[in-house]
């Protein structure tokens, strides 16, 4: 399938849509004389145009219709088979100094990256339409959204911007006039999707992207994971506010009770099925409603930390994905979807490893290829796709659109982890909290490219994600800290500790409902815990586990704190802070020290 789309003359009244704003203006034309596309195509995000830019994506075989009375209006795209996950290493923070980019990042100097990038730009787009995408992060009377615009020559990146932003003249209308007001730029070209010519830039200073070689979702989709962590945590920082690689979500008891939690995980961590989590039957009239599965941007209103999702879609991994591990997104993407990598069933409906049901007899893989259930190959790859409009979601949070947020009662750390770390523990207060965060680690999964299955060091899951040096950042935290009179308790989960034989010893999914109502309780200064030396755990009957069939056994393991493994990890803590060269705060270094401390007593 063709990921570079040639150019095409839209009809009267689609294309046109120009803002007033100068600056904008200024920017296209630049972009327009060094990349000499054939035409330009000012997307104002109706629906004639949505139409008229699928029409065309499947003219060109951009994408593919699928069955519409299986997945009504729904399309299959497939990526190059080179191109089909965040590419780190060829991300960079383009600070003014190597200092200010930190040690976690790609460094590379502005100058001499903006000279490179223009040198591939030159020319990139001829005989293609370059697209300008308005669109907007956060709720349109949100006081933390912002406005980006996103310069693309793939009709899938539009499509895709569509749905996982507001996008269109709600953009245009929240700049204004000014030249000078704060807007974020966005170039994106496909060029020629050579692995050896893809670059992910960011300016922070500048609120600058720029993103070529790649059509991948991660890459491309500049509102995303560049605009709304890597430069939002920049501004985030310098404005006083967090950007985070957060799901948020409600949590309604039968009396009408309602807590919002935020909780970072790395991605393929069960960030989208914990933020659409369905209680078990035990739980009847408890509900838990999504506000975003993977991005919070929090700011303190009246000592309190205030929430918003500023994305307006779901752009999840599909592998695994099912009525039996998540529902709510089963019927999410039942419907006006975007799928990338997935397979093609011969009837023209889609398919994954881990669906429901029986592998198709036949299918078409994600590459083309006929596919059978005695292929080697998967018929989907491991980080397929899918983007859907959060409307889609049946458990939608009422308070999703609201501007000043939701208030956040706790903060989530976890990652996949084999071992060491118990179900679920408490942080002893905030800076002990920021220690959990900067110190979780997670199992590699297929979300990033390289080896799986690694332990790799993932502070607030926001390792790939933070824009500017990571000291800085913990040092954020720590300040956000001294200014919130009614700080969100803190707390680390890990849904994948393993037994013996290697099988996971929590059931997880709707199950982990009991691990959240404890810490909704803890919240509500429930006293229902045991003081350890990693923060405060859940004593045996705590945790409501009533009408779950699991072994005492298997809750004493997944609440047992091994000495010996904590002596080890205690010691990856350390190496992990030196490894970062000094730039960790005193504070952290500390809490580590009384950490090891109390293991002594």
């Amino acid at each position: 399938m063709k990921d570079i789309a040639p150019a095409i003359s839209p009809p009267s009244g689609i294309g046109n849509n120009k803002p007033a704003n100068q600056a904008v203006l200024d920017w296209v034309h630049e972009v327009e004389l060094l990349a000499k596309p054939e035409n330009i195509c000012w997307c104002d995000g109706s629906e004639r145009e949505c139409d008229y830019l699928l029409q065309e994506a499947m003219r060109q075989n951009v994408l593919i219709k699928l069955n519409e009375k299986k997945v009504p209006r729904s399309y299959l795209h497939r990526s190059n088979p080179n191109d089909v996950a965040r590419v780190e290493q060829f991300t960079f923070i383009c600070a003014p100094t190597k200092e200010e980019a930190g040690p976690t990042n790609n460094w590379s100097e502005p100058g001499e990256t903006y000279a490179k990038l223009q040198g591939l730009l030159k020319g990139a787009m001829r005989g293609r339409t370059l697209f300008v995408v308005p669109y907007i992060m956060g709720p349109p009377d949100s006081p933390l959204t912002k406005v980006g615009f996103e310069i693309t020559d793939s009709i899938y990146v539009v499509l895709s911007m569509r749905i996982m932003t507001r996008m269109g003249e709600v953009a245009v209308k929240r700049l204004g006039n000014d030249p000078a007001a704060e807007w974020n730029r966005g170039v994106h070209s496909l060029l020629d999707i050579d692995p050896a010519r893809r670059f992910i830039c960011h300016f922070p200073q500048d609120n600058t992207i720029i993103s070529v070689g790649s059509g991948y979702g991660g890459n491309v989709l500049l509102s995303k994971k560049c605009l709304a962590l890597r430069i939002g945590s920049y501004l985030a920082r310098k404005q006083g506010w967090m950007a985070e690689h957060m799901l948020i979500l409600g949590v309604e008891s039968p009396e009408g009770k309602k807590h919002y939690v935020a909780a970072a995980f790395p991605s393929a961590c069960g960030k989208t099925n914990f933020a659409m989590l369905i209680p078990p039957k035990h739980f009847a009239g408890w509900k838990v409603t999504t506000v975003g599965d993977d991005i919070a941007w929090m700011q303190i209103r009246n000592g309190r930390l205030y929430a918003v999702n500023p994305e307006n879609g779901y752009f999840g991994v599909v592998p695994g994905t099912s009525y039996k591990s998540n529902p709510n997104a089963m019927k999410s993407i039942s419907h006006d979807t975007l799928y990338t990598n997935v397979a093609l069933t011969d009837d023209g409906d889609v398919w994954w490893e881990g669906k429901d049901g029986p592998p198709p007899k036949h299918a078409i893989d994600w590459k083309g290829n006929d596919w059978t259930p005695d292929s080697k190959e998967k018929a989907a790859h491991p980080n397929s796709r899918f983007a859907t409009p959060m409307r889609n979601n049946p458990v939608l949070d009422l308070d999703v659109e609201k501007g000043e947020g939701v208030p956040i009662s706790a903060i989530i750390f976890g990652g996949r982890r084999s071992n060491t770390m118990p179900l679920v523990f408490q942080s002893f207060d905030w800076e002990h909290g920021v220690y959990l965060g900067a110190t979780m680690a997670s199992e590699t999964t297929a979300a990033a490219t390289g080896a799986v299955g690694q332990v790799r060091r993932d502070p607030m899951a926001m390792l790939p994600f933070c824009g500017y040096n990571i000291g800085d950042y913990f040092r954020h935290w720590l300040a956000i800290g001294k200014r919130l009179t009614n700080p969100p308790l803190i707390f680390n989960v890990n849904w994948f500790r393993k037994g013996e034989g290697g099988k996971f010893l929590w059931p997880g999914f709707g199950d982990n409902m009991r691990v959240l109502k404890w810490i909704i309780d803890r919240s509500e200064g429930s006293d229902a815990a045991l003081k350890s030396p990693i923060g405060w755990l859940p004593g045996l009957h705590d945790l409501d586990l009533a009408e779950l069939e699991i072994d005492h056994k298997c809750v004493d393991e997944l609440l047992e704190i091994d000495h010996e493994e904590w002596k080890k990890e205690l010691a990856e803590h350390k190496n992990f802070f030196d490894s970062l060269g000094g730039v960790v705060p005193e504070v952290l270094m500390k809490q580590g020290e009384q950490l090891a401390a109390r293991f002594a007593e």
